[in-house]
């Protein structure tokens, strides 16, 4: 049961001296329960902050399902858009660093009020943007504001499980960047072209006003449900659910100068080079994983080809994406919960890792065969996907686990460590990345002269004009010079005339217009310009006038697949360095000696009861 908060001094206060502050201070801010909950209620807890972390991440990851659109409404190059993505994880980065406050103020007053103004920056500030610098702004703001919150969802799922159940909700915990990706998927693919037919570009924003209001909505849901535990309890070490007895035990006996004492100096107490190796490796385990995030779309879509020889489309990249993230979402729970089962972390980091370096040197091999059936496809990344969270799922957990053997008093502590260490790679990656890959510029700047039809004509797509008009391109090409006056829109009217009514005067007309050389050019080919030419005139008018943009284009196209060959090679690096960061990890590699641990903590448990019982304290 709670203890009624009206007798707390302050938000996050543990004793009962000081300021009674109002209902209305108390229902906003005070969040707090005194006592450990029920099984019921703390999986209630733990739910709601995986919804929060899921929430936040549809949110943060909305720009990813319709990057095309924001390069073609904004104006705006690649580079630049990559430069937004780098400035927002960098400030998310330093935003960390604060945000190990929690450890003193508590962790759901960063949540709930978090939501709320990422809600309103998404559902409200995106759409009143209209310009590069504006939505700049816009997403680096949220960029910071996702950084604390990084911090202080995952501390409160580690203070509402015991470490024998920590995995498992870990587990739940890390599928929200999964399922956030996941949702961004599924949300643009079945709206998005429903809101760009009635808004025309402009729909895409859409896309952020339908994921802003999901966020308003659950920060009103946390604002009623959410709690924290008391830093009395939070700051003491629970390694089962039957800890809980001893846990209030103790914290009954804590006076606030001793809660204010175990946070004292925190820095000094986690900033230790296992940590921070720990945090290095997994960040740098996770480099495919950034990638997958922000770019497999353009990968897709840009190195496999249906079987007609046409780029596989956005509708089909997202699909795959689902099954990308459908896969890790599922994993990390199952994988999750195996860790719990065995009561062991460091084997399980062992085999994924090994498994993830296996499957992506197969993943990345595929890029060499463009055809390649979507079966295979999935298989693949869905293989790789289950080993990335067969080894990350059970390192939160143990991560948490080496927090807490620091001081577990200090968990936000330790975790805005390795949030800030997250983020800061993530920005580095993404400045490095358009180096190796740098076909995606001209992939992703000229997209919209292959998706933009020429004026006066039905839409067409350009790639598939040119499969099934090869002769009409190629003669188009070959007779660039006087075909461009031929077809000028200023003798289209004289040249019409003449092809439908070739009279001596339309013909003179025709070759004053044109000049002697287009005149016998003209005449020498009529039957081709007849057959393959005229029928497709603004076609080939449209390719004429962006070749360069096309050319540069198809160019593109063709070097993506060494380029993002080439920095799978570097995610695979990073994935080897993981590796020797598994040992700096604390905890058994036999489930076996793990059983003899845990049976010998249960019989120190049971004597520190019967010791605190015999000493009067309540139990």
């Amino acid at each position: 049961m709670a203890v009624d908060t009206a007798t707390i001094a302050t938000p996050n206060a543990d004793s009962g001296g000081g300021k009674t502050h109002s209902p209305f201070f108390r229902f906003f801010f005070v969040h707090e329960i005194d006592e450990y909950p029920a099984t019921g209620k703390r999986t209630a807890y733990l739910a709601l902050a995986v919804l929060a972390t899921i929430v936040l991440y549809y949110t943060y990851f909305t720009q990813t399902g319709v990057t095309p659109q924001i390069l073609q409404y904004f104006h705006m190059s690649f580079a630049y858009y990559v430069a937004i993505v780098v400035v927002s994880n960098l400030l998310g980065a330093f935003a960390s660093l604060p945000a190990s406050k929690t450890d003193q103020l508590g962790r759901a007053n960063v949540i709930i009020y978090g939501l709320l103004i990422v809600g309103l920056l998404v559902a409200v500030g995106v759409p009143l943007c209209q310009t590069q610098m504006e939505f700049f702004i816009v997403i680096s703001v949220l960029g910071v504001v996702e950084g604390a919150i990084l911090v202080a969802t995952p501390a409160l799922v580690r203070d509402f499980s015991p470490q024998l159940g920590r995995a498992s909700a870990m587990g739940f915990w890390t599928v929200g960047p999964v399922a956030g990706s996941l949702l961004t998927s599924i949300v643009a693919t079945n709206t998005l072209n429903h809101f760009l037919a009635s808004n025309g570009l402009s729909g895409f924003k859409s896309q952020f006003v339908i994921s802003g209001v999901i966020s308003l909505v659950v920060f009103l849901l946390a604002l009623f449900i959410m709690k924290d535990l008391s830093s009395r309890l939070r700051d003491q070490l629970m390694v089962n659910e039957q800890d809980h007895a001893l846990i209030e035990a103790r914290a009954r006996g804590i006076s606030a100068e001793e809660v204010v004492a175990a946070t004292a100096h925190p820095w000094r107490q986690i900033l230790k080079w296992d940590l921070v190796g720990s945090a290095v490796g997994i960040s740098l385990f996770l480099l495919v994983y950034y990638a997958a995030s922000a770019f497999f779309t353009i990968y897709w879509a840009t190195v496999f080809k249906s079987s007609d020889g046409l780029n596989l489309t956005t509708s089909d990249a997202n699909y795959l994406n689902t099954w990308f993230w459908g896969a890790d979402a599922v994993a990390l729970i199952v994988f999750g919960v195996l860790s719990d089962k065995l009561r062991v972390r460091k084997p399980l980091m062992v085999v994924g890792a090994v498994g993830s370096i296996v499957m992506l040197i197969l993943f990345l091999n595929q890029a060499n065969h463009p055809f390649t059936g979507f079966t295979t496809l999935i298989i693949l990344e869905v293989l790789l996907a289950s080993c990335i969270s067969l080894a990350y799922a059970p390192w939160m957990a143990a991560y948490t686990e080496m927090v807490e053997a620091k001081n577990p008093a200090l968990v936000g502590t330790g975790l805005a460590l390795w949030g800030w260490i997250l983020r800061l790679t993530v920005g580095l990656s993404f400045i490095f990345l358009p180096l190796v890959i740098h076909a995606v510029n001209p992939v992703v700047d000229n997209l919209v002269y292959a998706q933009t039809p020429p004026t006066g004509t039905a839409p067409f797509n350009v790639q598939k004009f040119q499969i099934d008009h090869p002769k009409s391109v190629a003669f188009a090409e070959a007779n660039a010079s006087w075909l461009k006056v031929l077809t000028d829109p200023k003798n289209a009217a004289i040249v019409t005339a003449a092809n439908k009514n070739p009279t001596p005067a339309n013909l003179a007309a025709f070759q004053k217009a044109v000049g002697p050389v287009v005149y016998a050019k003209a005449l020498a080919n009529l039957t081709t310009l007849n057959a393959i030419v005229v029928p497709y005139t603004a076609q080939l008018t449209y390719l004429s006038a962006h070749q360069s943009q096309l050319t540069s284009l198809i160019n593109g196209v063709d070097k993506s697949p060494k380029q993002w060959q080439n920095w799978f090679w570097v995610c695979i690096g990073g994935m080897v360095l993981f590796l020797p960061t598994i040992w700096l990890n604390r905890g058994r590699w036999s489930p076996a000696k793990a059983k003899e641990d845990e049976a010998k903590h249960e019989a120190d448990v049971a004597e520190e009861l019967r010791q605190l019982a015999s000493a009067g304290v309540e139990v």
